[in-house]
């Protein structure tokens, strides 16, 4: 049984609904919104939390604590939030859409996602700790919106 073709969003188990999350870290990079257009922008600065190598969360249990504005993905939200990427699993279901080719429920693991580019461990980011406010203007890129093509 391939849950993910079989169940919506809202039936999925907690354990089904993790298990989507291709841990790219791409949701965890720091986005700005342009008070003008409304329009996100990507950064490649992360969150204190998002750990470099891994495109884990450092401490995923605690995380609202530590990070009040971490924005916690359900079923519910994934479709009203605006700054969610491109590649996002969650989001591509919501919209009716399949897996990527790269997304390690489909691939197996998570090595054609690191090859395709996707995961932010195979790219330059700094921490949000390590930056100032004034700086994040500096550190916008498009990578972290851009869908990787297909093999």
């Amino acid at each position: 049984m391939v849950f993910y073709k079989e169940k919506t969003l809202n039936e999925m188990t907690k354990e089904e609904w993790e298990l989507l999350c291709d841990q790219c870290g791409r949701c965890c990079l720091i986005k700005l919104e342009d008070e003008d257009t409304g329009e996100f922008l990507y950064s490649d600065v992360r969150c204190v939390l998002l750990c470099e190598k891994s495109s884990q969360c450092k401490d995923y249990d605690r995380r609202k604590e530590i990070v009040p504005d971490c924005i916690k993905l359900t079923p519910q939200n994934i479709g009203e939030i605006k700054w969610i990427p491109n590649t996002c699993a969650y989001l591509k279901l919501a919209k009716g859409k399949d897996l990527s080719y790269w997304h390690p429920l489909v691939a197996g693991d998570t090595q054609k996602m690191k090859d395709a580019g996707v995961s932010i461990s195979q790219r330059y980011t700094l921490s949000s700790s390590d930056i100032t406010d004034e700086e994040y203007i500096e550190h916008i890129v498009e990578w972290p919106n851009l869908e990787p093509e297909e093999e």
